[in-house]
């Protein structure tokens, strides 16, 4: 009953690479972006940075700052890019470690200083607004930042190397905005060569578009959930596209217990038993990024399917067993909560009403992970 560990995420590497690879075949010559924010999508972006760059991926792309320079003290020397900034942002300290930053406006000035600063100029990638409304240029602005970019670059402090956007309903292939989104990237784009910029990369294609939109792929694609083998369109599984799950989210049964019918299980009880029934104990709860918003989630427990019952708690959620097992058996038992073997991510996303890329990237610090070398060959912790 005793085990080396109580949970763990178990991330297989040699899938990252698959992934990369499989992309690769897809996009060429376009080069690929491995995006490694948020941990990797919660998978452990030094670990997946490494096989990404393995793989063939000639660039890293991260949200912050400061998630690239943790990145490159870890010794990764691709190009990296990062796209969201505030003013705390220590664009200096970027500079000097050769990270690529986005501008879709007011950092411009910053970056500026910061070159000064760190006595070297900054490599800038544009960032037009295409349709997301988040950040980007407003369009009616891009001719003004597109001089205010050249006055920098001929000054020394910087050099716009890119220009790029994000798309906001890839996912959906059958909607027109994505046309037009790049009907505006096309323009955007044009002005900016039209003013002198010698670009190296033009980029607007996350995994949706990688997929389904090979018009959009341009110089460099981002590639986020599909690296980490999921994928990003409803009612359709990564096997499809050849991708492979890269994380197996795994516990173990810490009890188990006979109840009576009618018995009422968790906070708020909202779940009674309907019959005799035993209940296994699962030591995972929000606290380690399990969705207390999961209704029936499944599990796999020794082969079997099983549904959580009740609402999930801080530490652990209840699973009902039904009435004929082995208790000395089951407890200790290993339970999938989804990767290989188990039920798939999406599976646990529609229990919670939200989508894959929040169930991988909400697995907490408290869940160790375990990288492995293909499936469940280990390669350290």
């Amino acid at each position: 009953m005793t085990s080396s560990w109580e949970r763990r995420a178990v991330i297989d590497l040699a899938n990252i690479r698959e992934n990369v690879k499989r992309v690769g075949e897809l996009v060429a010559p376009a080069a690929i972006m491995g995006v490694v924010k948020a941990d990797g999508y919660g998978h452990g972006a030094i670990a997946v940075g490494r096989a990404a760059v393995q793989a063939g991926a000639t660039w890293l792309g991260c949200a912050h700052v400061t998630e690239a320079l943790k990145i490159r003290d870890a010794g990764i020397e691709v190009p990296m890019l990062a796209w969201l900034h505030t003013l705390d942002t220590p664009f200096a300290q970027a500079i000097s470690a050769n990270i690529d930053l986005a501008v879709s406006g007011w950092e411009l000035d910053h970056v500026a200083r910061a070159a000064q600063e760190a006595a070297q100029p900054a490599r800038v990638h544009l960032k037009i607004d295409t349709g997301l409304g988040r950040n980007g240029s407003a369009p009616a602005d891009w001719e003004t930042l597109l001089d205010r970019a050249s006055s920098y670059q001929d000054e020394g402090l910087m050099r716009v190397v890119g220009v790029f956007s994000h798309l906001a309903v890839a996912d959906e292939p059958e909607r027109p905005e994505t046309d037009e989104q790049l009907e505006a990237f096309n323009q955007a784009v044009a002005l900016a060569e039209d003013a002198g910029f010698d670009l190296e990369v033009r980029h607007i294609a996350n995994t949706p578009a990688i997929l389904s939109r090979p018009d959009s792929h341009y110089d460099l694609v981002r590639l986020g959930l599909g690296m980490y083998g999921m994928s990003p369109f409803v009612g359709e599984e990564p096997e499809r596209y050849g991708l492979r799950p890269a994380m197996t989210l795994t516990s173990r049964i810490a009890n188990v217990k006979k109840v009576p019918a009618g018995s009422g299980v968790g906070y708020g009880l909202r779940y009674h038993t309907s019959e005799e029934t035993y209940l296994g104990l699962v030591p995972m709860g929000y606290a380690d990024g399990i969705p207390r918003s999961a209704l029936n989630a499944p599990v796999s427990i020794n082969g079997k399917t099983y549904l959580v019952r009740g609402t999930i708690a801080m530490d652990q959620f209840v699973v009902d067993l039904g009435p004929d097992i082995d208790v000395e058996a089951m407890l200790g038992s290993e339970v999938i909560l989804f990767g290989q073997g188990g039920p798939s991510i999406t599976e646990w996303a529609d229990a919670a009403g939200t989508i894959n890329y929040e169930i991988a990237t909400r697995v907490s610090p408290r869940v160790p992970r375990r990288c492995v070398e293909g499936t469940w060959g280990e390669s350290g912790e």
